[in-house]
C-alpha cells in the first residue's frame, strides 16, 4: 500500500491498525513484522500468521542446516582435519546460541530490536553465522504469541494508560472555562 493510499485510507481497512484508534486518539500501536497491528485485537488472520511463522521459520532452519551439511562435507573432503571441523562445529553451536539468546530477549524485553542493532553492530557476525538460533527462537515464539508480541503489548499498554491519564486529567473546553471575576461579554 503505497503513503497516498495508507493516509486516505481508514483506520482498521487494509493497513492493520486499531479500528478506532484514530477516532479516540491516543497512541497507536506498533507493527510487528509479519503481523502488522492485528497482535492488538489477534484478529485480521492473527493465526494463520502464526502458524505460518512457526512453518516458515522451521522450514528455513532445516534448510540452513542442510546447507551447513554441505559446508562440513566440504571440510571433510579438503581434509582440513579434526581440529578444524571442531572448531567450525563448535563455532557454529555457540553462535547459534548466542543468537537464539539474543532473538528471544528481543521479543520478550528490552529495547526494540532496532535499538539493539543500533547499540551493538558488532554482534551482527554472530547473528549472521547463528542464523539457525535465530530462526529457532522465532519458531519456539510463534507457538506461544507473535515474536515481539509482548514487548509491544507492554509498550502500548504502558502509552494508553498515559494517554487516558492525560486525557483525565482535561475536563471540558479550556476555551469555555469562565476566568476568575473577568466576564466577556
Amino acid at each position: 500500500m503505497s503513503e497516498q493510499q495508507r493516509a486516505t485510507a481508514e483506520p482498521g481497512q487494509g493497513d492493520g491498525r486499531e479500528a478506532g484508534g484514530a477516532e479516540r486518539g491516543g497512541p497507536e500501536p506498533e507493527p510487528i513484522r509479519f503481523f502488522g497491528t492485528t497482535w492488538v485485537r489477534r484478529d485480521g488472520g492473527y493465526g494463520l500468521r502464526r502458524a505460518g511463522v512457526a512453518v516458515g521459520s522451521l522450514a528455513l532452519a532445516a534448510a540452513g542446516a542442510v546447507v551447513l551439511r554441505f559446508a562440513f562435507q566440504g571440510l571433510a573432503t579438503a581434509a582440513v582435519g579434526s581440529l578444524v571441523s571442531t572448531l567450525v562445529v563448535v563455532g557454529i553451536a555457540v553462535c547459534s546460541a548466542l543468537a537464539f539468546r539474543h532473538t528471544w530477549a528481543g521479543f520478550t524485553g528490552g529495547p526494540g530490536p532496532s535499538a539493539a542493532r543500533a547499540a551493538d553492530s558488532s554482534g551482527q557476525g554472530l547473528m549472521l553465522i547463528g542464523f539457525l538460533g535465530s530462526l529457532l527462537a522465532y519458531f519456539c515464539r510463534s507457538l506461544v504469541e507473535a515474536p515481539g508480541e509482548k514487548r509491544c503489548r507492554a509498550e502500548y499498554e504502558v502509552a494508553r494508560e498515559r494517554y487516558e491519564r492525560r486525557r483525565g486529567a482535561r475536563t471540558g473546553n479550556p476555551a469555555t472555562r469562565k476566568s476568575g471575576t473577568k466576564k466577556r461579554r
